[in-house]
């Protein structure tokens, strides 16, 4: 993966030389001189930057770059943590954009088969789609998380853009996708077909007004997934500028700070990408943000707690209630005190699981049942797995 990477720019490297001491940027090991990787033995964490934009439905020939957002990574200070991270730099624009999707998907896999968390750095959304591609060989089936205010899914017929690259993750082979889910839409940024779409799919889609009415309601969409993907727009303008971000609703700083670290909790979640990200010239409090965004991120990982067995009886509650002609049983962790349920499997089908799955679910779904109400993720995820 090596020749694909471009060391991190000069001026960033001397913006660290005059940083305090202790602070993320004199902690890490940076890619400085081209061919020569830092150490990747024991490390958790690579920054990765992809400098790819060409198909971003309003590119006027603008390059990427992550220098603003690098320094103000580089000037945090690191918590109570205890895993390594490196600065691999950046994946530049290949001849063509397939040449980048190329590099992109396969540093990434590299990087995901040494157990390295990537954090992404990312141009124009449509490289999520190669993100997604970098699993192929990794995981058999991938749940997918975007906060995004679209969804994204476009036409599978036509060129990928970032505003159209879902449809083609779904279509292409290898089949890898299970669930797609999408945090924060806005209604009036998505065609009424693709909201119906979603729903056909047995797709998980929550507005923004839902998630932050109850931020806490994002734990357990997070603890489920394997990549996270983040659009910058899904944050409103007035918390990054109105420079680079046209949408007055949104996150805010701390909404998507607290998204970001319940991603970074959940065991599940290996890969982690901020796309649509700008240079920030003239908005250092925008990548100050992103940088925070990270570090919450960063931060999750290293406080995650891994539930016991839950083949042992001894280290979990279990729940039965009768809905229906259902009985659901939920499951509830003795020592994290995370809530499941259980997906049963479905013997006359030909299903993806094959197995008893638990779904993440929260104390308020299990009192829902209580009242006759069936969860809608259980409903959903046992329809996809009929299909």
């Amino acid at each position: 993966m090596i020749e694909f990477l471009s060391p991190v720019s000069k001026s960033v490297v001397a913006h660290r030389e005059i940083l305090a001491q202790g602070v993320l940027g004199k902690e890490i090991g940076i890619h400085v001189r081209k061919g020569e990787l830092p150490e990747l033995k024991g490390v958790r964490f690579a920054l990765l930057g992809v400098c790819e934009n060409r198909n971003d439905v309003n590119y006027l020939g603008e390059s990427v770059s992550f220098d603003t957002v690098r320094k103000a990574i580089y000037g945090l200070y690191p918590g109570n943590w205890t895993e390594k991270m490196v600065d691999l730099g950046d994946i530049t624009k290949g001849e063509t954009v397939e040449d980048t999707y190329f590099a992109f998907k396969t540093v990434n896999e590299a990087l995901l088969k040494n157990d390295i968390i990537p954090i992404i750095l990312g141009g124009s959304q449509d490289l999520l789609y190669s993100h997604y591609r970098s699993y192929d060989n990794v995981l058999k089936m991938v749940n997918m998380v975007n906060v995004d205010a679209r969804f994204d899914l476009g036409d599978a017929e036509k060129p990928i853009s970032n505003k159209s690259y879902v449809g083609k993750i779904i279509v292409d082979k290898p089949y890898n996708l299970f669930n797609y889910s999408v945090l924060g839409y806005q209604s009036y940024y998505n065609p009424p077909g693709e909201i119906g779409l979603m729903d056909k799919l047995f797709f998980d889609a929550y507005r923004l007004g839902k998630v932050t009415a109850d931020i806490t309601s994002v734990e357990p969409i997070m603890r489920d997934a394997n990549i996270v993907s983040m659009d910058v727009s899904a944050i409103k303008s007035s918390e990054i500028s109105y420079t680079y971000s046209t949408s007055p609703n949104g996150f805010d700083g701390r909404e998507i700070c607290a998204i970001a670290r319940y991603a970074g909790i959940s065991n599940k979640v290996s890969s982690f990408g901020l796309y649509e990200l700008k240079e920030y010239v003239q908005a250092e409090n925008a990548a100050v943000l992103m940088a925070q965004i990270i570090w919450y991120f960063i931060e999750g990982v290293n406080f995650r707690v891994e539930d016991d067995d839950f083949s042992n009886e001894k280290y979990y509650t279990t729940y039965k209630v009768p809905v229906d002609d259902e009985i659901l049983v939920f499951k509830k962790s003795n020592k994290t005190g995370r809530w499941w349920i259980e997906l049963p499997f479905i013997s006359n089908v030909n299903n993806k699981l094959k197995r008893h799955t638990l779904l993440p679910c929260t104390y308020g779904e299990y009192l829902s049942a209580t009242n006759q109400e069936i969860p809608e993720r259980w409903f959903k995820a046992r329809r996809k797995n009929e299909v």
